[in-house]
């Protein structure tokens, strides 16, 4: 099956923000619009959608959790080096 270039126009700001959600789901916008070119016509039809949830996210919601925890004590600001002399403390 020969292929054939598609091209369309989009503004800035929504062709980034596309990019960074395929991202963070693994894929790049091209391939991203392949797989709704092929199931626009397996399905005749918009059949799916790929979400990030991130309110169902167990990840997400730790680091939120932690993060808050950690400005709540007044350490949200610690660099690396006084983190890791806070561990090396703890492991004594």
């Amino acid at each position: 099956m020969a292929n054939s270039l598609v091209q369309f126009r989009a503004d800035d700001a929504s062709r980034i923000q596309a990019t960074n959600i395929c991202e963070q789901l693994g894929i790049d916008l091209p391939t991203y619009l392949r797989m709704c070119i092929s199931r626009l016509v397996q399905e005749n039809g918009v059949p799916f959608s790929m979400k990030i949830e991130e309110k169902n996210s167990r990840a997400l919601s730790a680091m939120r959790t932690a993060s808050k925890i950690a400005e709540e004590n007044g350490i949200s600001d610690m660099s690396l080096d006084e983190i890791n002399a806070e561990i090396n403390e703890a492991r004594k």
